[in-house]
């Protein structure tokens, strides 16, 4: 019942509706500025940024996964690092989210990775617990920083 396939540009709409939903579910409705076009310039011409996987159930669009490579210095080895996955939640409980998993390890196994990252918000219990269960650790230790926006740019601009 499960059907788990790259995404194509022809997802695009989708994927946008389901990135929608997703912050949506994570408090932030209206904190999602990216459009189509952004989608198919970054994710669908010929380099590439992201990639992403599309999950249906009996044929119904049941939820995603965007993800792209990383590099760790460290291990001198690629990463994949998950940005985003997300079950529709009339889907959740069915194994879409743990196959969505099972199959970006499988990606991360066959690309050479040395590691599958990904970051979950504090207060999301469940989710933390699920991935728990599959295995992985909580990096306590680590602060996400984040520039964005005029910060940037006055950055930049030293």
């Amino acid at each position: 019942m499960i059907d788990i396939r790259s995404a194509t540009a022809a997802d695009v709409p989708l994927l946008l509706q389901l990135v929608r939903e997703l912050a949506a579910y994570e408090r932030a409705p209206g904190a999602v500025v990216a459009n189509e076009g952004d989608f198919l310039r970054d994710g669908f011409g010929a380099a590439p940024k992201f990639f992403a996987e599309v999950a249906r159930w009996d044929a119904q669009p049941a939820g995603f996964a965007l993800w792209f490579f990383n590099w760790s210095t460290w291990q001198g080895k690629p990463g994949l690092y998950l940005e985003d996955v997300f079950v529709r939640p009339e889907f959740r409980g069915r194994g879409i989210g743990k196959a969505l998993l099972v199959h970006l390890a499988r990606r991360a196994v066959n690309a050479g990775c040395g590691r599958f990252q990904w970051q979950v918000l504090d207060w999301n219990e469940r989710a933390i617990r699920f991935y728990e269960s599959l295995g992985a650790g909580t990096l306590r230790e680590w602060l996400t920083m984040r520039i964005e926006g005029d910060a940037i740019a006055r950055l930049a601009g030293g």
